[in-house]
């Protein structure tokens, strides 16, 4: 009896002790839910009509599959155009931003020149000027320099700007690195560039990579400036400016915008994916430095 009596015990010892872990489960299962609610309600939109979207409240199956959503964004709104403008413009601009923040961040963190605290001083404080602040200016310049209403222009305004937090990351990581390794390409008689890149950006990939996922999504959700660049040109619309394309002037085609919703979305998740390790792991080097 008294055997029993302790097992007993035992047992609800163990079961007190893994309560608070159950609760923490719960809660962090709960907000999991709300936090990816939005976005299987928007996939469940996009294959709705318009009535069954408003009326169908939360629900998240579709009384009926509407495939023609996505065949009207595709074909009707243009979308495959806006998808290919989109991929071009980030693509070039995270090869730009990528190359230009790691020589940034490589020159900060291994050379001291005259002024250079002030410079990452600067460089800090440039991180609290609000983005909408600096569009006047690129937008001017663009037109005096006739880059307006052109991709090639669109590209230099979104890998133009300052992206301090990319610089900072890089700056954080190969402040670590060991200058041996400096020491010894310069003894095997390479330079400041083949040094660069052929030592030290290939030890800094992780941070390339979580740069370059940082950079795609920036630029892949980028409204403002493709949305001036644009204005004149509708055939050069990304997918953020053209889902304006759904809005007419007596009613809105929110079934096919949520369609181009999804669309737009899947490469930022097939991106992720493909590169989630390199990016936290990048995350986790800049956290710690």
């Amino acid at each position: 009896m008294s055997a029993e009596v302790a097992v007993r015990t035992d047992r609800q010892r163990r079961l007190l002790r893994r309560l608070p872990w159950w609760i923490a489960a719960i809660v962090l299962v709960g907000i999991a839910v709300l936090w990816i609610f939005p976005f299987l309600w928007m996939l469940s939109a996009s294959l709705k009509d318009n009535m069954e979207m408003f009326t169908g409240g939360l629900k998240l199956w579709p009384s009926k599959f509407v495939w023609d959503n996505y065949t009207r964004a595709w074909n009707d709104a243009h979308f495959g155009r806006y998808l290919i403008n989109t991929v071009v413009v980030t693509v070039i601009t995270v090869v730009i931003v990528t190359i230009r923040c790691a020589t940034a961040g490589y020159v900060l963190a291994r050379y001291r020149f005259r002024g250079s605290r002030i410079f990452l001083g600067v460089l800090v404080a440039t991180l609290f000027v609000p983005t909408g602040y600096t569009i006047i200016p690129v937008v001017k310049i663009s037109m005096q320099l006739h880059l307006i209403d052109s991709l090639g222009g669109m590209i230099l305004a979104l890998s133009g700007g300052a992206y301090v937090s990319a610089i900072l990351i890089y700056y954080g990581y190969f402040r670590q690195i060991p200058r041996e390794l400096e020491e010894a390409a310069l003894v095997d008689g390479a330079g400041f560039v083949r040094t660069f890149f052929s030592v030290m950006l290939p030890l800094a990939m992780p941070v390339t990579a979580t740069v370059a996922v940082l950079t795609f999504i920036t630029t892949w959700n980028a409204f403002f400036l493709p949305l001036v660049f644009t204005f004149s040109r509708p055939d050069l619309r990304t997918v953020s400016v053209g889902m304006q394309a759904f809005v007419g002037e007596t009613a809105t085609d929110w079934s096919g915008m949520a369609a181009a919703g999804v669309i737009s979305i899947v490469p930022v998740v097939v991106l992720f994916i493909f590169m989630q390790r390199s990016f936290v792991e990048g995350i986790s080097g800049a956290v710690k430095s």
